[in-house]
């Protein structure tokens, strides 16, 4: 093949992984967008109930409330009992990606961002990308999230947890009570 052949085969390769990456970059842009206009709906209380399963086994109630902040540009979720909010979770754009920071009950604030996106099933992931404040590399700390959105008065928030030499999901399954 000669030189200048090369050079058009090699210009419209790349042409080609460019336009590619648009148009993945497009897609994801929107389902990050109508995943947080989602997230934005469900602003109010909620109750439920919370089931641990893994190297921690106990169970009990939770109640959830969600509040938008920042001119509407995150979601705040608290999580806790009656008395007072025992975590926080905020939502938010970055670009078109979905991320979230949860400040734990184990005083560390895990990092994590969108992974996986179904708007349509209202089924999204979260994936760790880091930590602050982890007080060692074996410390208790959310690794993941699953959130699913069965309907608008109903859905399920899962921590994938990891520490103590061990995994654990913390399964929270909730009911709205009011809308804000």
């Amino acid at each position: 093949m000669g030189r200048c052949a090369m050079r058009r085969l090699l210009c419209t390769l790349s042409t080609a992984f460019v336009l590619s990456l648009a148009g993945v970059s497009h897609a994801q842009d929107g389902d990050g967008a109508v995943a947080f206009a989602r997230l934005k709906a469900l602003v109010g209380e909620w109750n439920g109930t919370v089931q641990w399963t893994g190297v921690r086994t106990d169970s009990g109630t939770m109640t959830v409330t969600y509040a938008t902040t920042g001119g509407g540009s995150a979601v705040v979720e608290n999580l806790g009992d009656a008395a007072a909010p025992s975590m926080t979770s905020v939502y938010h754009l970055d670009g078109r990606d979905l991320r979230l920071t949860h400040y734990c009950g184990a005083q560390n604030q895990p990092r994590l961002k969108a992974s996986h996106l179904d708007t349509a099933r209202g089924a999204f992931d979260f994936a760790f990308v880091d930590i602050t404040n982890l007080r060692s590399p074996d410390a208790f700390h959310v690794h993941g999230v699953e959130l699913r959105l069965i309907d608008e008065d109903h859905m399920t928030l899962t921590f994938l947890v990891t520490g103590g030499g061990g995994e654990s999901r913390e399964l929270i399954t909730l009911t709205r009570s009011s809308r804000s």
